[in-house]
Formats: C-alpha cells, sequence, structure tokens
C-alpha cells in the first residue's frame, strides 16, 4: 500500500525542495519504490534531479487541467526506483484555472490516485505558499512533513500552516496526520540553532523527528548538478542525514526491523 507524504511549509528558505528531493532519493535507495511529485511552479525538485523544467512538455499541470495520463508522463530519474511528475511555470495559472471547478481541492488526488499503487512512497514537494495546489496537495496527502529551520523566525507562520492542516483534517481529508516536523539548517556551533532546537522539541515534543538536518555544502551543490545528495556525494553529512531520516520514517510506519540501537548512522 502507498503512502502519500506532503512536504510543505509557507515560508520560504526552510530546506523544503532539498528534503523532497533527497528524502524521496533516500527512500528509494532503501529499496522502495518512490515517486516524487514537483508540485511548486519554480520547478526547482525537476531540476533538482537532472531535468531542465524549460524543456518539459508536459507535467502535473497537464494532469491537473486537461486529464493527462500521469502514468504517461513518469520520468525516471538516475537514482534507482525514483521517479519523477515533473513541473514548469504553467502551474502557477492553475489555482485561477482550477477555482471555479467542483471539487477543486480534490483535484491532485484524483491525478495521483491513477499512479499512486506502483509506489511505495509518493512525496510532494509543496510551493512556498497556502494556497490551493498546497491545499490540492495536503489533501491528496496521507501525512505532511513540515520542515523548519534552525534560525531566527523559525516558528514564524508555523502556527497558520498548523491550523491550515487542521481545516484540511476537518473538511477535505480526516486521514491527514503530521508525518512530523523536521529540524534542518543546523549548525552546532551556534547557540541560536541549538535555542531553535530546544524551543521546536519543547513546544511539538513527540512530533518533531529525531533526525536534524545538519548545514553541509554538499547539500547546496548538489542540486547545480542536477543530482540528489546520494547521487553527488553518498558519504557526505547530508547524505548520512537523509538516509537516516528514511530510516526513521520506515521504523515510524512499521516498514523496517531496525534495532533502536541501530536506528541512526553516525554522522
Amino acid at each position: 500500500m502507498s503512502k502519500v507524504i506532503a512536504i510543505a511549509n509557507q515560508k520560504g528558505g526552510v530546506g523544503k525542495t532539498t528534503t523532497a528531493i533527497n528524502l524521496a532519493a533516500s527512500l528509494a535507495v532503501l529499496e522502495y519504490k518512490t515517486l516524487l511529485v514537483d508540485a511548486d511552479p519554480q520547478a526547482n525538485a525537476t531540476s533538482g534531479v537532472g531535468f531542465d523544467p524549460k524543456v518539459v512538455k508536459t507535467s502535473i499541470y497537464e494532469c491537473i487541467i486537461d486529464d493527462v495520463e500521469p502514468k504517461n508522463i513518469l520520468l525516471n530519474t538516475s537514482t534507482p526506483n525514483l521517479d519523477l511528475i515533473p513541473a514548469h511555470i504553467d502551474l502557477v495559472g492553475a489555482e485561477i484555472e482550477i477555482i471555479n471547478l467542483p471539487n477543486r481541492e480534490m483535484m491532485m488526488r484524483k491525478v495521483l490516485d491513477k499512479v499512486k499503487d506502483r509506489y511505495d512512497f509518493v512525496l510532494i514537494d509543496c510551493s512556498p505558499s497556502l494556497g490551493l495546489i498546497t491545499v490540492n496537495a495536503l489533501t491528496a496527502a496521507n501525512s505532511v512533513i513540515v520542515p523548519v529551520q534552525c534560525e531566527y523566525f523559525a516558528l514564524e507562520g508555523l502556527g497558520k500552516l498548523l491550523n491550515t492542516i487542521k481545516i484540511v483534517q476537518s473538511r477535505l481529508n480526516q486521514k491527514l496526520e503530521i508525518e512530523g516536523i523536521l529540524l534542518t539548517m543546523y549548525d552546532n556551533r551556534l547557540r541560536l540553532s541549538n535555542q531553535v532546537v530546544e524551543e521546536v522539541r519543547n513546544h511539538f515534543q513527540d512530533l518533531v523527528f529525531d533526525t536534524i538536518i545538519q548545514r553541509n555544502t554538499k547539500l547546496g551543490e548538489a542540486p547545480s548538478f542536477g543530482e540528489t545528495i546520494i547521487m553527488h556525494d553518498a558519504q557526505s553529512r547530508g547524505a548520512i542525514n537523509y538516509l537516516n531520516l528514511g530510516r526513521e520514517i520506515l521504523q515510524k510506519n512499521n516498514l523496517t526491523k531496525i534495532n533502536q540501537s541501530a536506528k541512526n548512522i553516525e554522522v
């Protein structure tokens, strides 16, 4: 049975697309068939796995607006077990085009229902907004991962996002759960980073992943090569962090028998 996970935060620059790309790659190399869905008009997830959005002829936009079959636009990435449904800039107009349609919040679910059973995991990279496309992603998802950077204003807007999730739960998708809050861009040398970690853990407790994504130069480099961190440098701290996150999600979903003592790879 497939699990659909949206990765969402209306605040930009929190590591959302980095997480979508590299968590998808980590689950794929852990031998789980994974689909990455780029639901952001900026199409950074598309370029981040090696495809030029400018030459993408058919994307998630055509699936939503023109009823194009998603199975016909799946792209195989260089990472084994990882496929992509790409995006391009036309997606920015989709919200206007579907706003008066019946069941407008269900459009992406309708698309993904056609292909999700091919995969163990479907990860949706949402745009940095709480618009209709993001609501579509949350309606289509079983759970949501919320990346939060370990910096000043880390909790800014988080309450609004959690309120949106509650509205989606009550009106559109009762099965939607919070998979976890993911702390990103952590630098253990900075007092501020440690303060943010403590504050988030104190406030959200068990909702926060044990895994923390540390600041890592290789994570920033990889997208410029059109590669996931696993393909770019599998020995890097960033790759190890995301592999640990993948293993933690597998444990949380009872898909692995890894012992607690062996849960994490040491960085």
